[in-house]
């Protein structure tokens, strides 16, 4: 099977920055997008990244010129800088990825999520 696992979330104050990763691990054969999504309490989902396997890059514009994401190809994992972190940016955050199996079968998996916690 594939996993996904987030690491990098935490506390920080207003101005700082993390640095999320997600490693994807199982019998994987080939990953083609991989995203990074923040849900806030009392808030729907909202996808903050993607990037697809050639790097091309999206962003909400919520966190352009703050975060960027990047990937790893040699070690299936993707990452999310964030800089310049606002209150606003109080979530846990979801890395997914679509990922296709030595079987050919492509599914999209999802992460545990990881909390990040901006204090003003």
């Amino acid at each position: 099977q594939v996993q996904l696992v987030e690491s990098g979330g935490g506390l920080v104050q207003a101005g700082g920055s993390l640095r999320l990763s997600c490693a994807a691990s199982g019998r994987i054969m080939n990953i083609n997008t991989m995203a990074w999504h923040r849900q806030a309490p009392g808030k729907q989902r909202e996808l903050v990244a993607t990037i697809t396997s050639g790097g091309f890059t999206t962003y909400a514009d919520s966190v352009k010129e703050r975060f960027t994401i990047s990937r790893d190809n040699t070690k299936n994992t993707v990452y999310l800088q964030m800089n310049s972190l606002i209150p606003e940016d109080t979530a846990v955050y979801t890395c997914n990825a679509d990922i296709q199996i030595y079987s050919g079968l492509i599914s999209r998996y999802w992460g545990q999520g990881t909390q990040v916690t901006v204090s003003s």
